[in-house]
């Protein structure tokens, strides 16, 4: 581990800088810390942006290797990056996400981090770039222009695989659950949140179920473009001081190592200059919050009502709160993602920021919505029942056998003078008591015939 005491003297491009001894970073990383002094440490580059870097260069090293980096130096290399993927060496990344839009001041730590491990694991002098050297080896064959984005698709397609898919398939499969409990319960549906016709709690569930389902597809959908990697592209997408093959290479590494299925992006220029492909996943997670809140909302709403001794809905506030979050975040991508200008976009970390904020909050707030509210959701029979029996919607069974109007005419004098449809529809001379009882049955009014 590096040594507590005190300061070393580095050196970039500006002049000397004083680096803690403690730190693996470098003279270009305390630079950053000084010119973006924006936020603090609650805007740090996103931890699994770090973990993201540690694979791609671990990958890179491998490659470079192949293609005649002294296997010593590779080795230390890859040994160093596997223990920032790993997240053993987070301490050491303290740049916000405030800074160069192409992400380099993160890069160029990342790069510092893992040449001093590398060094001090090969017996070197930290901050001496002897006999490992952040840019010719650790970044060799590669620019930020292309590292960045490559660790944006790494960290948000881990992301997307360990966290959300899981969440949103847990929640899933609960509100299937409750679909198949509830198939039996008829309730009176609503409309302009109004009284209407009648369906299940089951039907009503279902469709919950299906937006679920549909966001998982949407998401999924999403990832092919994803998994397409910038790496080798280097600074402009050309692949200037990369060799033949190292692309694909690089790309076969970091789906071994992840077990993603990721490859080269087929156009490095696209790769580059612009990320529609995290604004279309980021897309994909703002229908999905869109979906939450109006699940989440209706649950509340069916739970709703006046009386006293109440628990308040917090789960679904909380589902509610992290949608509104998303669809903020998700405008945030988009503005980034449409100031690409000629061959670089420079709104990478804002971009990967927010993809990786709401792909974390959704996949944790459907965990927590499933386990604390939704697997112990009961129905009210004896008050479903009371509702469904004293609508008046209950009429459209009559629309067939008597005709709007007449049907109508029942409605509103029931309303009117606060009886029965039955009531009032024998008063009215429209149908007898039998017609009635065999005419107005709910449970024949949930489909077709």
């Amino acid at each position: 581990m590096a040594s507590q005491n005190s300061f070393r003297i580095e050196y970039d491009t500006f002049g000397e800088l004083k680096v803690p001894n403690d730190k693996y970073y470098g003279a270009q990383t305390v630079r950053s810390t000084m010119n973006f002094k924006i936020g603090g440490v609650t805007e740090r580059m996103p931890i699994p942006v770090i973990k993201a870097f540690g694979i791609l260069k671990r990958a890179a090293a491998e490659v470079n290797q192949d293609y005649g980096l002294d296997p010593k130096i590779a080795n230390a290399i890859m040994k160093a990056a596997d223990e920032v993927a790993e997240g053993k060496l987070n301490d050491h990344f303290p740049l916000v996400v405030w800074q160069t839009g192409s992400g380099t001041q993160t890069n160029m730590n990342v790069n510092e981090v893992i040449s001093n491990r590398a060094i001090e694991m090969l017996g070197g002098e930290l901050g001496s770039k002897k006999p490992v050297h952040p840019n010719d080896h650790v970044n060799k064959s590669q620019s930020s222009n292309d590292t960045f984005p490559t660790a944006m698709h790494i960290a948000a397609a881990i992301e997307v695989h360990e966290v959300l898919l899981p969440g949103l398939q847990k929640l899933h499969d609960a509100l299937d659950a409750k679909s198949k409990e509830f198939a039996q319960i008829i309730k009176i549906g609503r409309t302009h949140t109004q009284d209407a016709v009648p369906l299940t709690l089951g039907q009503e569930f279902s469709g919950y179920v299906q937006q679920v389902k549909y966001a998982t597809t949407r998401i999924k959908g999403a990832m092919p473009r994803i998994y397409e990697l910038a790496a080798g592209g280097t600074a402009v997408g050309t692949g200037l001081n990369t060799r033949i093959g190292f692309a694909e290479k690089v790309a076969a590494k970091v789906a071994a190592l992840t077990g993603l299925p990721f490859v080269t992006a087929p156009n490095k220029f696209e790769a580059l200059a612009a990320h529609d492909a995290l604004v279309e996943l980021s897309g994909a997670m703002n229908t999905t919050a869109c979906s939450l809140m109006k699940i989440a909302n209706d649950i509340r709403f069916l739970g709703s009502g006046p009386r006293s001794g109440k628990v308040n809905p917090t789960q679904c506030e909380a589902v509610t709160m992290v949608a509104a979050q998303v669809m903020g975040n998700h405008v945030a991508v988009t503005i980034g993602g449409s100031n690409g200008h000629f061959e670089l976009n420079v709104f990478k970390p804002l971009m990967i920021k927010n993809v990786l904020h709401s792909a974390r909050l959704l996949g944790d707030a459907s965990v927590s919505f499933t386990e604390n509210c939704v697997v112990g959701i009961q129905a009210n029979t004896e008050r479903i029942n009371k509702l469904m029996n004293e609508s008046l919607m209950l009429v459209t069974a009559l629309n067939p056998h008597i005709g709007y109007d007449k049907a109508a005419k029942i409605a509103k004098t029931a309303h009117k003078n606060g009886s029965t449809l039955k009531a009032t529809a024998i008063e009215l001379g429209y149908l007898t008591a039998e017609q009635f009882d065999e005419w107005v049955k709910p449970k024949d009014m949930l489909g077709p015939k």
